[in-house]
């Protein structure tokens, strides 16, 4: 693939960003997106902006590729002053937002061509450029199919290839990762390193997982539209050494311990990871096992290293003064008293579309109580068979049964039982959380009074009472994703179906949220989970990992780490597991 002209060399600077603020009105709210920040991009290498939810990324990716303008403060690009030479830094740099304009009803040839006439590059030049990036992005195979019909995975992989039709000097990646499995993800990264590597592209990238920006070579890290530091993401873990550990406690689910460590004096952070809870202390806490887990017998820590993650959550909470358990995340669902029984149980489900079977043979049982993980890669089966047991999608074969309730016979009692958060956003957003949580009332058949009590608890325990007279689009992710949950619990379902919830959300919304499920599942309330997030897999008390509609490894995530041995040693993590089983499957077996 031949090098962008005049690349810059590196260590240089491509970029700098100089006191730039911005903000934004909506209603009669001022939004600060970002308030005097400062950074600066170095040429050939990768630069991490890493944030929560509204941080202000986005904002700034979009001021960076002219596409908005200042309210204060200068942008320089490659030279160039981004806001009085637009068109100028848009000829010179590649901008791929979270939601890429891919042409669904076209090929993949087709989308190609389009950005191809879009970027001006010469006919001629085409077919060269064309099989480097199939080749590049494993899309060669794929060129006649519509995008429309491509994997999560595949899809991003040809909005990077479109983006880079012709090939930039500075690229920016808003996300790329998002929604993607973890067998896509590392293609895609692998993508990034190759473009700095042998072209000596300079790549600024938004991300939420954290585990990413250590393979950065700097971040740039904001807060509600602050630059909170900048620099080598070692840099940023000095301050947490020497206070991060591994707790295990035989005899306790790793939740539970998760739980109480959460609400233990001097935590900042507390998170399942492997098998065992990771455990971020405060500078003055002491490593004690009585104080932290007082009661509990045989409690062992291991300190462990540092990692970008503990300082990320570190500063964020100190800053917001936010404490490592959420409020009113201890309030559960009470779900009918039925022992511990199955409460799924799937034999032979099959669904096709046509001649095409999106899922075959699927057999598993869920109890009452139980976290349930379904994984897979993009377009395994995995929302169709949710879709078939919300009642959603008639299954094409075998038989299903939820809360007791044949679903081939009476879907609609099975829906009484269960609460449903869809992948996407999927409540009304032009109407307020108010006006969506007394909807949700009325579809689930509640009375005035109950009514009333369920969204006073919703506005409550979700911390809603600020966005209450909100419009639901406007809300930030987070706050979304704790109004899409709200709704699904409105009628205190048994069985709660959680269509990759946490994707597209930072990692402290994630701790939030999973708090609250696991009070859920403590409570008796069945959970049956997609996630793209690995590390979440361990939450789960059981694990299905699906390829091409089929169920290709099944029970707790340490029997899965366990199949997926070399050399007589189990994988690590889930994340290794999961790689590890995909990459074992036949050759030429295609995802559904």
């Amino acid at each position: 693939m031949s090098a962008p002209n005049a690349a810059p060399a590196a260590g240089a600077p491509v970029l700098n960003v100089a006191g730039v603020s911005k903000h934004f009105v909506s209603g009669e709210r001022r939004i600060d997106a970002l308030r005097d920040v400062s950074l600066h991009a170095l040429g050939g290498r990768v630069t991490g902006l890493i944030g929560p939810d509204a941080a202000g990324k986005t904002t700034l990716m979009r001021l960076i590729a002219g596409l908005l303008e200042p309210d204060s403060g200068a942008i320089t690009v490659l030279g160039l002053d981004a806001a009085r030479e637009p068109l100028a830094v848009q000829a010179e740099l590649r901008y791929m937002p979270q939601r890429f304009g891919l042409y669904e009803d076209l090929s993949v040839q087709e989308n190609l061509d389009l950005y191809a006439d879009l970027q001006g590059v010469a006919p001629d030049d085409r077919p060269a450029r064309y099989r480097e990036l199939m080749h590049m992005t494993g899309l060669a195979p794929f060129t006649r199919r519509l995008a429309g019909r491509l994997s999560g995975g595949m899809k991003q992989k040809l909005g990077l290839a479109c983006t880079l039709v012709r090939p930039p000097r500075l690229l920016l990646l808003d996300e790329p990762t998002v929604g993607v499995d973890p067998v896509s993800r590392r293609e895609l990264w692998e993508i990034v390193y190759r473009l700095v590597r042998e072209q000596g592209m300079s790549v600024l990238l938004s991300t939420a997982y954290l585990d990413e920006a250590e393979r950065c070579d700097e971040v740039a890290l904001l807060l509600d539209g602050e630059l909170l530091g900048h620099g080598p993401p070692q840099a940023f873990t000095r301050d947490v050494r020497y206070r991060s550990y591994a707790v295990t406690a035989p005899g306790l689910k790793k939740r539970v311990i998760q739980q109480r460590l959460a609400r233990a004096p001097g935590v900042i952070d507390a998170v399942v990871q492997s098998d065992a809870v990771r455990l971020v202390l405060d500078q003055d806490a002491a490593a004690v096992a009585e104080r932290l887990l007082p009661g509990v017998d045989a409690v062992r820590l291991q300190p462990v290293e540092a990692r970008f993650e503990d300082s990320f959550v570190a500063l964020v909470r100190a800053r917001r003064g936010e404490p490592a358990v959420a409020a009113g995340s201890d309030d559960g669902v009470e779900a009918a008293a039925d022992g511990d029984r199955a409460v799924i149980e799937i034999h032979n489900l099959e669904r096709r579309f046509g001649e095409f079977y999106a899922v075959r043979n699927l057999s598993f049982e869920v109890r009452r109580g139980e976290v349930f993980g379904l994984l897979g890669a993009n377009g395994a089966g995995k929302s169709t068979t949710f879709r078939m047991l919300c009642g959603l999608l008639p299954p094409s074969g075998g038989e299903a049964r939820v809360a007791g309730v044949d679903l081939r016979r009476a879907r609609a009692r099975a829906r009484a039982r269960i609460g449903y958060m869809a992948q996407k956003f999927s409540l009304y957003g032009n109407l307020s959380v108010l006006q969506n949580l007394r909807f949700f009332s009325r579809t689930y058949g509640l009375d005035r009074h109950r009514s009333q009590n369920r969204i006073a608890w919703a506005l409550d325990r979700f911390d809603l009472h600020p966005v209450a007279n909100a419009n639901s689009e406007t809300l930030s992710l987070g706050y979304k994703q704790r109004l899409a949950l709200a709704a699904a619990l409105m009628h205190e379902p048994d069985i709660l179906f959680l269509d990759e919830p946490t994707s597209g959300v930072d990692p402290l919304a994630r701790r939030e949220f999973w708090q609250r499920i696991n009070a859920l599942a403590e409570h008796g309330v069945t959970v049956l989970v997609t996630t793209h997030f690995m590390e979440e897999a361990e939450y789960c008390d059981r694990l299905a990992i699906m390829a091409a509609g089929e169920i290709l490894a099944l029970g707790s995530p340490e029997s899965i780490k366990a199949r997926a041995a070399i050399g007589g040693v189990a994988a690590s993590n889930v994340e290794e597991a999961f790689i590890r089983l995909i990459e074992r499957r036949p050759a030429g077996a295609e995802a559904a």
